[in-house]
């Protein structure tokens, strides 16, 4: 119980604070650009308490811990708002009425401080703990070891496909048990391809498939603090490595070069939350800043009801020198509603499956 109620509250308190910092982004840009907000919302569904700023925006708490959402003024449009809606514009303070740099600036600066409040997380990472570094090592007469490779070795590749971590590595190789790769190592700055024949252990079940073993291990070892600009350029290039490894792990599940149940949605992130609290508050950094980059990278998407979505239209209305057709909009919105929710029932699924719910049912169905 105490594990499930420590998972829950860092779960909350995690992305509430993301969500917080993204839709702070929207709410700082609409200001900036002369828009008024209507409604500053953390969460969705009944308001459990509720105030009124001296520029008239409502900022809510609600119930559901689930996200949140800012409501610019007039952001519905004239096509879409109520006679009662209209009426209660404010002249010049309406988002439909601005230009479209500026509504998409309104847009993008949501993700955009996702992006620097990881900068930010990462830089108090390395200022607190320093960088840490992987070493890397091999089993004596384990398969990587037969292959040549070395300690202090890193795996760039596998078979051509980039590692991005030890994890990685190791989710890579367990289903190839038995099977030839071809492992691209860095070594002294240099890479360097060598054959390698995966060894195998068993399945962690009884009677499932063996498990591919390499004989890497890895560990992980403390940096030295760094100076706050040091850490800061780190935290840069920390971040801009993440976003590259993220859309890169994402273009190899969309080519069929990765399984898509390593998609993962709320369920794996609530149990990673209540995993890293376990470590102290550096972990609880660490992990704050990977969720803040994907938050961001996924607003980004091109995918109608997300940020990008919306950037794209308003490119397109920039290029024609007119919005898209109301009909067109509505198409592309309903289609990225049935993407989006179709990816979370199969991360949800994925989750699930992780936890062991559907072998659990197996023999308890029928």
């Amino acid at each position: 119980m105490h594990d499930l109620i420590r998972t829950i509250v860092a779960y909350v308190l995690i992305l509430g604070l993301l969500v917080f910092v993204h839709e702070m982004g929207h709410f700082l840009a609409a200001r900036w650009r002369g828009v008024k907000v209507d409604v500053f919302s953390i969460g969705f569904g009944p308001a459990l308490c509720r105030w009124h700023d001296r520029w008239g925006t409502e900022w809510r708490l609600s119930a559901i811990p689930l996200g949140g959402y800012v409501k610019p003024h007039g952001f519905e449009g004239p096509d879409d708002a109520t006679d009662e809606q209209k009426a209660a514009w404010i002249p010049g303070k309406t988002f439909h009425d601005k230009p479209v740099l500026s509504r998409a600036i309104v847009i993008v600066a949501g993700p955009l401080f996702n992006f620097g409040f990881a900068i930010l997380l990462f830089a108090l990472c390395f200022t607190l703990a320093g960088k840490p570094e992987m070493r890397y090592d091999v089993e004596p007469d384990g398969a990587a070891a037969l292959a040549g490779m070395k300690a202090g070795d890193v795996v760039t590749h596998v078979d051509g496909l980039g590692v991005f971590n030890i994890a990685d590595l190791q989710h890579q190789i367990a289903p190839r048990a038995g099977q030839k790769v071809m492992l691209t190592v860095m070594r002294d700055g240099h890479e360097i391809t060598m054959p390698a024949m995966v060894g195998s252990a068993p399945g962690a079940a009884p009677g499932s498939a063996p498990v591919g073993r390499l004989g890497v291990m890895a560990m992980a070892v403390p940096g030295k603090p760094m100076s706050v600009g040091s850490a800061f350029v780190a935290g840069i290039h920390e971040t801009w490595t993440v976003s590259i490894e993220t859309l890169q792990g994402v273009w190899q599940i969309l080519s069929g070069h990765r399984s898509a149940r390593e998609l993962g949605g709320t369920i794996r992130i609530a149990q990673m939350s209540g995993q890293v609290a376990k470590y102290g508050f550096v972990s609880i950094i660490s992990f704050m800043a990977l969720l803040s980059v994907n938050l961001g990278l996924i607003n980004l998407f091109p995918i109608p009801i997300l940020d990008g979505g919306r950037l794209t239209f308003y490119t397109l209305e920039a290029i024609k020198g007119r919005p898209l057709s109301r009909r067109a909009q509505e198409i592309g919105y309903q289609a990225g509603f049935a993407l989006i929710a179709g990816l979370f029932l199969f991360s949800t699924f994925n989750d699930l499956s992780n936890l062991g719910l559907f072998r659990w049912l197996a023999p308890h169905s029928g």
